[in-house]
C-alpha cells in the first residue's frame, strides 16, 4: 500500500511498517524526526522531482513524502474484545468514504478504543487518503474486518459487550446509558444510517442530542462525541490518584 503525508509516514515509520520511502528533492524543512527515523529502521530513502512523488502517489497532496508500507495487519473480533478492559469498539455500518474512515480512527486512538469493527464490502477502503486522514491512527488501531456485520455483533453480545446504535430518531439519549460498560457503538452510514438487521441486533438505540436546526451529525463527528462521552464516564468512575 502506498501512503503520504508526513505524520502519516512518520507513524508507519514507527509501527515499522515502512518498506520503501521517497522525499521530493525539494523537501528539506520539517523532516529531521522522519528521516532519522527512517535511518533507524534501516529504511532506503530516494530523492525524487515532485512529479514522481505525484505519479506515486496519485495526489498532489503528498507533503513531499511518499512511502510504500506493507498491508494492515487484521484481527478478529474477539481480538478486540481483549485489547483492553473493558472495551470500547466502534462498528462501522455503511461508511464508504476513506476520510471519514481516516478520521474516526484517529478519533478512536485518541480516545483509547479498542479497534474498529467494518464490513470487508461496500466499506471504505484503506487507502493513502484514510491513513492521510487518520494523521497516521490507523497503522495503529487494530480493525476487524467481518462478513456478516449482524453477525460480528452477535459476537461481541456473546462477549458481554453492549452493542449501541446511534441513531438520530432515538428515543433514548446517548448520555443516558452507562458507557463505563464493555461498549461496541455502532455508526452508520451518512444519509441511509443504520441497515436494518443492523439496528435490530444492537442492544440499544441512542440518539445524541442536537440543540439546533440542523438534525445530525457527520458520521465522524458523531463518532467523536460518543467516544468522549465514553471517555468522560469512565474517566469520572476512576479511582482518583
Amino acid at each position: 500500500m502506498t501512503i503520504f503525508g508526513v505524520k502519516p509516514v512518520i507513524e508507519a515509520l514507527r509501527a515499522g511498517r515502512v518498506t520503501a520511502l521517497a522525499v521530493s528533492v525539494r523537501r528539506r524543512r520539517g523532516l529531521t524526526e522522519l528521516l532519522e527515523l527512517a535511518d533507524r529502521r534501516g529504511v532506503r530513502l530516494r530523492r525524487v522531482d515532485p512529479a514522481e512523488l505525484d505519479r506515486l502517489a496519485g495526489v498532489a497532496a503528498h507533503q513531499g513524502v511518499v512511502a510504500t508500507v506493507r498491508a494492515l495487519d487484521t484481527y478478529a473480533v474477539a481480538d478486540l474484545v481483549a485489547v483492553r478492559t473493558p472495551p470500547l469498539i466502534l462498528v462501522l455500518d455503511g461508511i464508504e468514504d476513506p476520510r471519514n474512515l481516516g478520521a474516526i480512527a484517529r478519533t478512536l486512538d485518541a480516545a483509547g478504543g479498542s479497534g474498529l469493527v467494518v464490513p470487508e464490502r461496500r466499506a471504505a477502503p484503506v487507502t493513502g487518503a484514510a491513513v492521510k486522514a487518520s494523521a497516521g491512527a490507523l497503522v495503529h488501531v487494530p480493525l476487524a474486518p467481518v462478513v456478516n456485520l449482524p453477525r460480528a455483533l452477535g459476537e461481541l453480545k456473546a462477549a458481554g459487550v453492549w452493542t449501541i446504535g446511534l441513531e438520530a430518531e432515538a428515543d433514548q439519549s446517548l448520555y443516558d446509558l452507562d458507557l463505563r460498560l464493555p461498549s461496541a457503538i455502532v455508526i452508520g452510514g451518512e444519509g441511509r444510517g443504520l441497515h436494518r438487521l443492523v439496528r435490530e441486533r444492537c442492544d440499544w438505540r441512542a440518539a445524541l442530542p442536537m440543540r439546533g436546526r440542523v438534525s445530525s451529525l457527520n458520521a465522524s463527528v458523531a463518532a467523536a462525541v460518543a467516544l468522549f462521552e465514553a471517555v468522560r464516564q469512565r474517566s469520572a468512575a476512576a479511582p482518583a490518584g
